[in-house]
Formats: structure tokens, sequence, C-alpha cells
């Protein structure tokens, strides 16, 4: 290639690209790696030949095919005994040779759809058809069936037939059971079904006075008494005292039911009967009640001398604690004129009362209930308990029977009862020498006033009773009756004073 310059002058040809400042590059060198020998053999131009076809002037080698395959190949992989090509060459023009199979390329499809081009690309039925069904395996029909009417009656089955048929079902059956007995007499060998236990033929000895003897004659007169109403419910229990249907029991069992007009009281007995309670009269200062139910000929608990019971004697309680009712416990006189002070129901006055302290496991629902001693007589009305679990700990509270008895008979003939009082307000002390109620407030025109009993004044007795603190103060009074002059004996500005007190009532 030539170019012409601006002067006019002719260029030398260069071959190459422009480096951009107008010179012209040579190529670069090209890079041709050596040819296999082998390969220009077989692939290169012959001798003479510079273009892409030889001229026919021009002789062409053959190119030597590849050898022969080993014998082992051929043996394994070759026809044997036919010379038949997969390709067959097209038919002559003419009569097709009837024992040629027409070609798939034919005007007519072949019957093989592996052999037609045309034939849908779907997946049909394998290759290989079902079998047609033996002559053997041919379902037969069942024959007629037999009921059991006609194998008995209908002579289809010999006699002799049935009746082996049925001995042989008798002898089996008879075999099963016999095996059964025998593994289940050897398929434990720890058991055995012919033992009998030997048994006591005469009862265990109760004798008069035992506990159970007591238990037995005393259950029946204790109740169990329910409340219910509609915002109040519990249960307590009570004692039978008297034949007419009236029930000793405490004033904090009765008192939600009396202060809730839609609550109903019921004593139910051991036997199951249940009767509706009225309540008598009641005494929240020493927390007792008498209520009363329509029974015929209930069982009585006569009352004992609690006066005479001595700390360590027997007593046995009897109630519904924790709603199970008729439960006995055993215990003994843990201390006596034991003073004891609560607070009264819903705002009320204080209960303060001589109390018998037992052991005799006392739960909530035991109160009310009877405290009987060795011989079955009433001594006591359970009531409380001291605890810090709220459970029994031993240390249980029941009011005196001589008190008990003195207020129920009082609230059966009148409906109330009234208390011997000194009206006098005090409170407990205890000195280095002494100990007792020590007086805070005296009202004109009671009976301390009366008596010249002054503010500041240490109560240390009362009749034949030792005061040592404020509640024994109030039961010491109360043993005895109104109007009654009893001897207080008091210390005043170190001196011991005796003084003639003439009770009133509270």
């Amino acid at each position: 290639m030539s170019q012409q310059s601006p002067n006019g002058q002719t260029p030398t040809p260069v071959s190459g690209v422009d480096d951009g400042a107008h010179r012209r590059l040579r190529p670069r060198p090209l890079v041709q790696p050596p040819v296999d020998p082998a390969y220009a053999s077989a692939f290169g131009r012959p001798d003479g030949v510079s273009g892409a076809f030889a001229t026919r002037d021009v002789p062409v080698p053959q190119v030597q095919s590849a050898p022969p395959p080993p014998e082992s190949l051929v043996t394994a992989f070759g026809r044997q005994g036919s010379s038949e090509l997969l390709q067959r060459p097209p038919q002559p023009m003419g009569e097709p040779d009837p024992d040629i199979d027409p070609v798939f390329w034919g005007d007519k499809p072949a019957g093989d759809p592996w052999r037609d081009p045309a034939s849908g690309a779907v997946i049909g039925p394998p290759a290989v058809g079902e079998d047609p069904p033996r002559e053997a395996e041919k379902k037969q029909d069942p024959g007629p069936q037999l009921s059991v009417p006609e194998l008995i009656f209908g002579r289809r089955v010999k006699p002799t037939a049935l009746a082996l048929l049925t001995a042989v079902a008798l002898l089996v059956g008879a075999a099963g059971g016999l095996v059964g007995w025998l593994i289940g007499r050897a398929g434990n060998p720890l058991t055995d079904s012919t033992v009998t236990l030997a048994e006591v033929e005469q009862g265990k000895e109760r004798p008069a006075g035992s506990i159970s003897d007591i238990a037995k004659r005393v259950t029946p007169s204790v109740v169990s008494i329910e409340f219910k109403g509609a915002n109040v419910a519990g249960v307590g229990s009570g004692v039978v005292i008297e034949a007419g249907g009236y029930i000793l029991t405490n004033d904090h069992v009765v008192a939600p039911a009396a202060q809730d007009s839609s609550a109903k009281l019921s004593a139910v007995f051991t036997d199951g009967t249940r009767a509706q309670a009225r309540v008598v009269g009641r005494d929240p200062k020493t927390d007792l009640a008498v209520i009363k139910v329509e029974v015929t000929n209930p069982t009585v608990l006569q009352f004992g001398n609690s006066d005479e019971l001595q700390v360590g004697d027997s007593v046995i309680a009897i109630g519904s604690p924790l709603q199970l009712s008729n439960t006995v416990t055993e215990g003994i006189v843990s201390a006596l004129h034991r003073p004891v002070t609560a607070a009264g129901e819903n705002g009320g006055p204080q209960v303060t009362y001589d109390a018998i302290q037992t052991d005799a496991a006392i739960n909530p629902g035991n109160s009310g209930g009877a405290l009987v001693d060795s011989r079955g007589a009433l001594v006591g009305i359970n009531s409380s308990i001291r605890t810090e679990t709220g459970g029994s700990v031993g240390l249980g509270f029941a009011i005196s029977g001589n008190q008990a008895r003195k207020i129920s008979q009082e609230l059966i003939r009148s409906g109330q009862v009234k208390h011997a009082d000194m009206n006098v307000n005090v409170k407990s002390v205890s000195a280095e020498t002494s100990e007792g109620a020590q007086v805070q407030n005296v009202p004109a025109g009671g009976a301390a006033a009366a008596a010249g009993i002054q503010e500041g004044d240490v109560i240390t007795k009362v009749g034949n009773r030792m005061v040592r603190n404020a509640a024994e103060l109030v039961v010491a009074v109360r043993e005895h009756e109104i109007g009654q002059t009893v001897q207080v004996v008091l210390a005043r500005q170190g001196r011991e004073l005796k003084l003639d007190v003439t009770l009133k009532s509270d």
C-alpha cells in the first residue's frame, strides 16, 4: 500500500498500525508452536498443494485408516453369522419385495413406533405384553354352600361324619380348657389358690371404761352443726344436753348464722338424721350458745364435775374437726384453771373463760364438741387451740363443764345470762415481788367504787383464787353470784389491803 505525502513525495510503504504519531509499526512476530509430525502427515497439505483444494493433476496420498479391531472385540460385539446392515439401501423402483419389511421412510409408517420418526413422543404400555391366562389359573365358580340346618337335617353329610366332627370339636375344647387351667396354675409360682387364712374366733375384749366403750356410748350425743347462707358457711360441733333437743355449742359456731338472716342452721346426728336448728340463746362473753332441734328421743350426755379433775387425768375429745364427723381423740389434762382471752365476733365483747388445757388433738371444727372424762361424763366444751401453724400442736382449751352447765341452764330458762362484775378496768402487771391486775379506772356507781377501790391498786386475790393478770380477775369474779360479797386482796402504795366487795351485774 502507498500513500501520497503533502509535499508530493511518495513515502515508503510500511505494514503495521498507527502508533498515534503518524508512524507505522511493524506487526509483532507470530509465535508458532511446533507441529507434531504425525498430525502434519495426517492433516497437512500434500506436496505441491498451496491452497484449499488440490488440482486434478496433483496426486493425493491415501490416508491410512485405523487398524482393524482386536479379535476379542469382534467376537464380543460383532455380528455373528449375519451380514445384514442396520440401514438398508433404498428399494428399487417397481414392485417391492414381499420378503423385505417396509422401511421407516416409506409411504406407510412401520408397525414399530421406534422405527417411525413421525410417531408421538408419549409413554406407552410396556414392550412385553401380558401372557394369556392359563387354563389352570382360570377362576372356577364356587360350589353351593351348606347352611347349618342343611348340614344337620338335610342329609348332605353322613351322620357318622357329623358325629365324628362333633366329637373332635368337644375334644379340642376340653384339651384347650385343660391347657389353660394348667397354665393358670403354673403361671405365677407365688400364688396358691388353696390357701385359706386363719380367722380369730373370739373378738377383742373391750372392758367397760375403755376408750372404745366410752366412744361408743358418747358419740351418738355429739352432733355436727352446719350453717350455710348467701355469704357464710361453716361446720362445728355440739352436744345434746337435754332430751327436749337442746344442744350446747360455742357462740362463735352459731354467730355467723345468727347474724345472717339468709343462713340456715342444722344439726346432723351420727345416724345421718338432719334437723333444722334454732338459736335459743347466746353468751358472747363466755363463747357459749344453746340451739334447739325437733327430734325424738335423742341421746343425752350428762355433765360431770369438772372441779374434780386433776392434771394428768385421761380425757377424750369428740367432734367434727375439718368436717370429719364422729372423730375421737384421746389425751390428758395438761393444766387447770387456765384463763383464756380472745377477741369477740365482729367487734363484740371480749371472750374470757376459765379453761381446761389438754393435749388431746383439737382442730378447727372441734369447737363446741365434748370433752369427757374416763367415765364418759361431760367435763368441758372444746373451744380453742394455741398454735403457730394453724393445726393442733397439743395445746387445746375447753370451757370447764361446771361453768358451761351454769350458763347453758340460764340460757335455756331465760334466753340470756348475766355475770357478776366489779365494774372496774384493769391491766396485767408484774413486779419483782408480786403480779396481778392493776386498776386503771373506777367508774362511779360500780361495785369497786362502793368498796373503796382506787386507781393504781393492784388486785392479787379474789375470794380463794389468786389473781395474776387481768383475765384471771374476770374469771375469778364470774365464779361468784350477782349480789354476793367477796373479799378482795390488793396492794396500795406498798401496803396490802383487804376489802369486801359486793358484786353487781354486768
